[in-house]
């Protein structure tokens, strides 16, 4: 596992380095429990506090912290686990074909495309309006394509409402629009755009 704190491959700009200089990023432990963290989202604040230890116990979600460089306290918290885009995400096999043409060669034509999930993703109270949940977001997709070991093209995540907004001004692109009146709307966001 590379040093989260400082990645070499990824590209770093002046925001990453002004991050780096007082947050780290680290892989939660195995059976590891957080006692200290609020988002003003009780669901989020949950997960991180009761559920993310079990879920990597259980190999279905890997769960990375944030911490503040002069107190080591948890300001921040994201969970990923695979995931995939598949035939049976569209209303039709026509909505489908539409959103694979424009990327794929008739070749590379899947019925299911490999995807990392982003499952929470959360930052506390005293670190918003910084532009740090931005600064993480393209994180977390450079870190999927830097030196890519399975083969990963999208980031999916089922967006609360009162997130929508931010995942779009971040690249994300809502999948269909047969959720559109549901709590959550799936969205996805492209790796490729990210390769040089």
């Amino acid at each position: 596992m590379p040093n989260l704190t400082y990645a070499p491959c990824f590209r770093l700009e002046p925001n990453f380095e002004e991050f780096y200089r007082d947050y780290g990023i680290r892989k939660l432990d195995l059976k590891e429990y957080i006692t200290a963290f609020s988002c003003g989202d009780d669901d989020l604040d949950d997960f991180i506090l009761n559920d993310a230890p079990l879920y990597r116990e259980a190999l279905l979600a890997v769960t990375y912290i944030i911490e503040r460089n002069s107190d080591k306290k948890v300001v921040g918290y994201f969970s990923l686990a695979n995931d995939r885009i598949t035939i049976k995400d569209f209303p039709s096999n026509n909505e489908f074909n539409k959103f694979r043409k424009h990327r794929f060669v008739n070749e590379k034509r899947l019925t299911n495309y490999p995807s990392v999930k982003l499952c929470r993703f959360a930052l506390s109270n005293d670190i918003r309006g910084k532009h740090i949940g931005s600064i993480l977001l393209d994180f977390m997709k450079r870190y999927f394509v830097s030196d890519n070991k399975t083969g990963c093209r999208f980031m999916t995540v089922d967006a609360y409402r009162t997130a929508e907004e931010f995942y779009l001004k971040n690249g994300f692109l809502y999948l269909n629009s047969t959720d559109s009146e549901k709590p959550t709307r799936l969205m996805f966001y492209d790796l490729i755009n990210l390769e040089d």
